[in-house]
């Protein structure tokens, strides 16, 4: 098992919903912690809560150059998770170019650049620990979430490929992949969500996860039976069932 007590996370994106739940949780485990969003009002006051050290450090994932700043901020950490994202829900036929583009961006483009200055060092160190926040919606193209589900896939290949090359290297990498969570982001569906979980019961399924050796760790597990089960399906039976027409 992991030991967390006393290593120093920074986590991208902790500002509400699953990120504030797993600094929480985090904080009580005896982390200091280093908290990044773009805004940093929430951060103050999340920072004010919690029972350990926390450092607020503003960053915009979308800006090379708030990156840079920020990691250079954070300074020496033990691990780095991230949790930042966008989702706005359309199809293909009602694409919208802007959402679209900004949703890559954030989701993966964003974590790729935030990686480009944790991982070398940590190389280098020859020690650390990274998780990534995939999707159950990554597994598989989905009808209606032609920015989400597709910047979250090329998140979650990212991470197998790091997991790859990270062997025997002293770095961890892990991928969490939770299906729907109450969030504001979620507020915005217009759908039944089966499953549904609290912020607080996501982020015990990651720090689960963060203990663990696994590399990767799906949830709710019976729901995500239904997505990595899907990968086994032909095409004709597997657009028959999702795409509807």
């Amino acid at each position: 098992m992991r030991k967390l007590s006393g290593k120093t996370y920074w986590l991208v994106g902790a500002s509400e919903g699953l990120g504030r739940a797993l600094a929480e949780k985090l904080s009580k485990a005896g982390c200091t912690l280093v908290l990044s969003a773009r805004g940093t009002d929430s951060l103050q006051a999340l920072a004010a809560e919690l029972p350990g050290a926390a450092t607020v450090v503003p960053c915009d994932v979308s800006d090379r150059e708030s990156v840079l700043k920020a990691a250079e901020a954070a300074g020496e950490i033990d691990g780095m998770v991230f949790l930042a994202g966008l989702y706005w829900p359309f199809p293909a036929t009602e694409w919208d170019a802007d959402q679209t583009e900004a949703m890559f961006d954030v989701n993966l483009t964003g974590a790729a650049r935030v990686l480009g200055q944790v991982v070398p060092r940590m190389v280098a160190r020859k020690a650390g620990h990274i998780v990534l926040t995939g999707s159950l919606s990554g597994y598989r193209g989905l009808p209606g979430s032609i920015g989400y589900s597709s910047s979250k896939a090329g998140l979650m290949h990212l991470a197998e490929s790091m997991h790859c090359d990270l062997r025997g290297s002293g770095v961890d990498v892990q991928l969490a992949n939770p299906g729907f969570i109450r969030t504001r982001l979620t507020d915005k569906n217009d759908f039944t969500m089966p499953f549904l979980m609290e912020p607080a019961q996501a982020a015990d399924e990651i720090m689960n996860l963060m203990r663990s050796s696994r590399f990767q760790r799906a949830f709710p597990r019976l729901f995500s039976l239904v997505f990595r089960g899907a990968n086994l399906l032909p095409d004709w039976a597997y657009y028959r069932i999702f795409a509807g027409k």
